[in-house]
């Protein structure tokens, strides 16, 4: 069922088309990503569904309307850099999003739990890392118990570390059952965390599905030989081989499933050719979303 329908969504800033009649459908219990470069209309997106920007025309509904109105008090959001009062510890300034939420009964602990904080529950503000902030947007994100949890580049700017806890946090709220909508440019992390993806380029969606569908089954090769020439001669004669690109003293290029290194090296072998270079990797959402961008 999905918990959100967006159709036809356009947004200008005089002459930037920031969203070019988007429809989406994001599915309950999924975690989607909208990914796309900086720029491509992501931030203005999750500002129009959460009602912060004015859309230009199109339409979105929450929840098939089930919350005749009120579906914002069932929506979580961080966008961009989380803002608290500085000298005020985590737990106060998580009371003090409660009260603006009317939640009575906002379960502090187990948020300030799910994202590591609850040691420096009474430190203030001010001496949290940039990750700690960041993840203590999260934990206002999650103040009510929302079914939908939105994150703009939620690891944007982090370190390795913080990028991988947030990245857990995340999974763990989606162990949960929520369901929720995360823009990023970061490909590695839609590619593990996502298991939707939309995406988008200069306002315009360019593919959407699971993230295992928009990845295509072809593998991506890197393969040599002292002949050249003739390796690339055998490599283009076989059917589905596409993108042979060279690359130093070797070709990359993409083979489809039934492609393996042993009929590769056979058929090499049978042509009187040795391979000096071969390795084989499945295809990354990467160069999957700089194919389809390209276009």
């Amino acid at each position: 069922m999905p918990v959100l329908s967006i159709q036809h969504l356009t947004k200008n800033y005089g002459n930037i088309k920031a969203v070019d009649n988007l429809t989406l459908e994001v599915n309950a219990g999924v975690v989607f990503g909208i990914l796309g470069p900086n720029g491509s209309g992501k931030t203005t997106t999750l500002g129009s569904i959460l009602g912060i920007i004015r859309p230009d025309s199109g339409t979105y509904r929450w929840f098939d309307g089930r919350y005749d109105g009120d579906e914002r008090m069932q929506i979580g959001a961080l966008l961009e850099t989380p803002n608290f009062y500085p000298y005020l510890s985590a737990v106060k300034n998580l009371e003090i999003i409660a009260h603006i939420k009317k939640i009575k009964d906002p379960q502090i602990d187990r948020w300030l739990e799910l994202v590591n904080l609850s040691e420096r529950r009474h430190s203030s503000f001010r001496t949290f890392s940039f990750g700690m902030k960041q993840r203590l947007g999260i934990a206002a994100a999650m103040v009510g118990d929302p079914e939908v949890l939105i994150f703009d580049e939620p690891t944007n700017g982090l370190d390795p570390n913080g990028i991988a806890e947030v990245r857990e946090i995340v999974q763990r709220i989606a162990g949960e059952g929520k369901t929720i909508i995360m823009a990023s440019h970061i490909l590695d992390e839609v590619e593990k965390v996502c298991s939707h993806v939309a995406i988008i380029k200069k306002g315009n969606l360019l593919a959407s599905g699971e993230v295992g569908a928009i990845l295509s089954n072809d593998r991506q090769v890197e393969i040599g030989a002292d002949d050249l020439p003739r390796l690339r001669e055998l490599l283009a004669a076989l059917p589905g081989v596409r993108n042979i690109t060279p690359v130093n003293r070797h070709f990359s290029l993409l083979v489809p499933p039934d492609v393996t290194a042993a009929s590769l090296n056979k058929l090499a072998f049978d042509n009187g050719l040795t391979l000096s270079h071969l390795v084989m990797k499945p295809k990354s959402l990467e160069s999957e979303f700089l194919e389809i961008t390209r276009g």
